[in-house]
C-alpha cells in the first residue's frame, strides 16, 4: 500500500501533499483502484487513459499482448496486417499493437458506449492516426465486415463461482467485462464459434481466460477448425491461448 501511495502522489500530484491527495488515500484504504484514482496506467509502450472507467488493464493481458506484438513483426514483411481487438475495454490491446505496428489496420469492438471516447483518446494519445482505425460500438463482430489476420480478445471470463475475485475488482471495476456467465465461458464459446468467419485462413485467435478452461477452450478450437496452444503468464499460470484457422 505505502507504494501505491507513493506512487499516486508522484503521477496525480507531482509530489505535493493537499488535501485532495489525501482525500484520494482515503479512497484508495477503502478498496478504490489506483488506476482509477490516477486516471491513467502504463501499458507496454503505452499510457493508458480510464476516463470511462473499463477494465483496468492487468500484466498478465500485458505479457501476452507483447508476445503477439513479436511474432506481428516478425512476419511484417508480408502485406499490412488487419488486427481486430475485441471487446477492447480501454482498447490497451489494440492501442498497444498500433503503435507498435505502424502499417497495421486495427478495429475496436466495445459494447460499452461509453468506452469508445476513452478509446479514441488513448489512441490520440498514443499517436495513432484514427485514419487506419475502426472503433465500433457493437456486439463482439456485428459491425465488422472482413476478415482479419488477428483477432486479440481479452473476453468477460470469469467464473464467479470460483470465489477469487478481489472484492474491491467486484465493486468497482465494470461487471458487464468480467462474468463470463455459466462456466466463465459464454463469451469465449461464441466468439470460437463465430471467429473463423472474421479470420484469414492461417489467422489467428489469441484469447485470454482463467486456467480451468483450457481444456474446453481446445475442444471448442477442434470443433471449429482450429489447432490451439495453451500458454502460461509470466506466473506460470494458463493464461492465454492462441488458436489458428486451417
Amino acid at each position: 500500500m505505502s507504494q501505491d501511495i507513493e506512487w499516486l502522489l508522484k503521477e496525480k500530484y507531482l509530489g505535493q501533499e493537499s488535501d485532495a491527495f489525501f482525500a484520494d488515500v482515503k479512497r484508495m484504504v477503502l478498496g478504490e483502484p489506483l488506476g482509477y484514482l490516477i486516471g491513467h496506467v502504463p501499458f507496454l509502450d503505452t499510457t493508458i487513459y480510464l476516463d470511462s472507467k473499463p477494465l483496468i488493464p492487468r500484466p498478465e493481458t500485458e505479457f501476452w499482448t507483447q508476445k503477439v506484438i513479436a511474432e506481428m513483426k516478425r512476419g511484417a514483411a508480408g502485406a499490412p496486417l488487419r488486427v481486430l481487438d475485441l471487446c477492447a475495454g480501454s482498447g490497451c490491446i489494440g492501442v498497444a499493437v498500433a503503435k507498435a505496428i505502424p502499417e497495421a489496420t486495427v478495429h475496436f469492438s466495445e459494447i460499452d458506449a461509453s468506452h469508445l471516447p476513452t478509446i479514441n483518446k488513448n489512441l490520440e494519445t498514443n499517436g495513432v492516426a484514427l485514419s487506419r482505425t475502426k472503433v465500433a460500438h457493437t456486439n463482439l463482430f456485428e459491425a465488422f465486415k472482413g476478415t482479419y489476420h488477428f483477432i486479440l480478445s481479452n473476453p468477460p471470463y470469469i467464473d464467479m463461482d470460483l470465489h477469487r475475485t478481489d472484492e474491491s475488482v467486484l465493486k468497482y471495476e465494470p461487471y458487464v467485462a468480467l462474468s463470463g456467465g455459466l462456466a466463465g465461458l459464454e463469451v469465449i464459446q461464441t466468439i470460437i464459434t463465430e471467429a473463423p468467419k472474421h479470420l484469414e485462413r492461417g489467422g489467428e485467435l489469441w484469447l485470454e481466460h482463467e486456467p480451468e478452461q483450457s481444456e474446453a477452450i481446445r475442444n471448442l478450437a477442434r470443433e471449429n477448425a482450429f489447432v490451439c496452444d495453451t500458454h502460461t503468464d509470466q506466473y506460470g499460470v494458463e493464461r492465454h491461448s492462441v488458436l489458428v484457422l486451417q
